[in-house]
């Protein structure tokens, strides 16, 4: 099969917009593979690891690779042609007859030319700590979208940051939410007087969305980055961010959204909160709620019931003690030996919270995203009994762009899985906003049909039970990405919570061993 790679010198294009294009290249005619990424040793690696470039290649840093997998020689010619043509295009040159202005090619130019008070910073890991260093010598707060960023680096910027009275927002954050402006992966939500402070990006999208899907709006979401709440980084940004929107008045109830932290971080983190004097949710996901205690401190077992939680506080009502309600489940004909539920995620932290739910629903549940280490599936490219996989996952991304942008994966996986004879449900989430794909449900829609006719000659079915992550003033639209699921046979819930014990509650619970 045929395979190139392009070099473009000393052109760099951030992570997000490489993804998008790579996507792109990859629904070309005959096009089977192809990633876009900065020629870091790391990308390299990557694409090694994925099939993608064998041997060495005279590309640096700061250039940018181009790499396909086609059918054809012509197809191959076609997609890397498209993909500099696309490249030419970005940014657009300046229009009209008058004098242009000259990009900024430095954080400080860019500070000059427009002032600001953050910087968003996606570029190689291993740039990114210096390019976050100067941000914060400029006076700047800064989002670090990158990841690959080393602990010590982030401990020392985040203490750099905090004797400075500046934040440090990850590495590795992909949302936020700061005076109504969306940020990287984020929703569009209503503002209004909740303030959410979390360590996992699509954990702070969901509670953000079901807050706007319930009329209460957002004062400031705050992202950490995946590794705050570590031993190691000792939840610098958590506890800032706590500080910050304990002395905002337009913050009358704030939300804590992570996996479970250090123990010792846990006890800073909560004693921090306890002293704020406002109404805090705690959503530790994946921890006994009974364990977390502290005077105003509101702890709850799911995504879900933190935003429920959130939503009665700000309305001065006591937080609901029950979760919301699970739809009906319909009822299935399952032939014998149909039992198992496979989840098939985009977002991480909804593939931990699955997990979690479905483990005590169904008994064992394995997956690459597992509660208990002991659950940690060995191949992730196939399931066993009840599975649920985070596709977000490095191993699933080398060479790809995320799940989130590109569905193909997943549609292929959906389509493997229906052909078990033992699969009865299949789970997933949908995650719209900013640098989501622009259209998941035309995308998913044909693999869940196809998926559908291939169990249907086996004389089975299969329950697609998933949920959407988003809101109407999405770019996608939550409303019309909901009606097209449904029309392909889906059942929708509300959140991924409500999703899980839905698809608990429609797997046959019969008797067997567990593959």
């Amino acid at each position: 099969m045929p395979a190139a790679t392009k070099v473009v010198r000393n052109l760099y294009r951030d992570s997000v917009s490489l993804m998008q294009l790579a996507d792109a290249l990859g629904k070309l005619a005959g096009v089977e593979r192809a990633s876009v990424l900065m020629a870091s040793e790391a990308n390299l690696d990557l694409m090694r690891a994925a099939g993608l470039l064998a041997g060495q290649v005279d590309a640096g840093p700061n250039d940018l690779l181009i790499a396909v997998l086609a059918a054809t020689d012509a197809a191959l010619a076609g997609a890397l042609a498209h993909a500099e043509n696309a490249l030419q295009g970005e940014p657009r040159a300046a229009q009209g007859k008058g004098p242009g202005e000259l990009p900024p090619k430095s954080i400080e130019m860019a500070v000059a030319a427009a002032g600001g008070n953050l910087a968003l910073i996606s570029t190689p890991g291993e740039y990114a700590a210096a390019e976050a260093g100067k941000a914060l010598q400029l006076g700047l707060n800064v989002m670090l979208f990158s990841d690959n960023v080393t602990i010590e680096d982030e401990v020392a910027l985040k203490k750099f940051a905090r004797e400075r009275e500046l934040l440090v927002m990850g590495p590795d954050c992909g949302t936020a939410i700061l005076d109504g402006v969306p940020l990287a992966f984020a929703n569009v939500v209503r503002r209004g007087p909740v303030g959410c402070v979390a360590a996992s990006g699509t954990g702070l999208q969901q509670v953000t969305s079901l807050l706007d899907r319930f009329g209460v709006g957002v004062s400031q979401a705050i992202g950490t980055g995946s590794h705050d709440l570590s031993e190691a980084v000792g939840g610098v940004t958590m506890l800032q961010g706590i500080a910050a929107l304990g002395a905002d008045d337009d913050t009358k109830v704030i939300v804590l959204i992570s996996k479970p932290p250090a123990r010792r971080v846990a006890e800073w983190v909560l004693k921090a909160a306890s002293w704020v004097g406002k109404p805090i949710v705690v959503a530790f996901v994946g921890a006994d709620p009974a364990e977390i205690k502290g005077k105003n401190l509101h702890p709850v077992m799911t995504l879900d019931d933190a935003a429920r939680a959130a939503a009665a506080l700000a309305r001065g009502k006591k937080p609901p003690v029950r979760t919301g309600p699970t739809p009906a489940a319909p009822r299935f004909g399952f032939r014998p030996g149909q039992r198992y539920v496979r989840g098939l995620y985009s977002g991480g932290t909804f593939c931990y919270e699955a997990s979690m739910l479905l483990g005590r629903a169904l008994g064992r549940v394995w997956s690459n995203a597992p509660v208990d280490a002991a659950d940690r599936i060995d191949d992730v490219w196939h399931s066993r009994a009840h599975t649920v996989i985070d596709l977000g996952d490095d191993v699933f991304t080398r060479g790809r762009p995320h799940p989130m942008i590109d569905h193909r994966l997943r549609n292929e996986r959906i389509v493997a899985e229906a052909a078990d004879p033992e699969v009865a449900v299949i789970l997933f989430d949908v995650v719209l906003g900013h640098g989501a794909h622009p259209d998941p449900a035309r995308e998913m829609a044909p693999a869940i049909k196809a998926a559908q006719t291939r169990a249907a000659k086996d004389k089975r079915r299969v329950a697609f039970v998933g949920f959407v992550c988003g809101t109407r003033g999405d770019p996608q639209d939550l409303a019309k990405q909901e009606v097209a699921l449904r029309a392909a046979g889906c059942f929708l819930a509300d959140s991924n919570a409500t999703a899980v014990r839905l698809a608990a509650r429609i797997a046959p619970k019969g008797k067997g061993k567990a593959r």
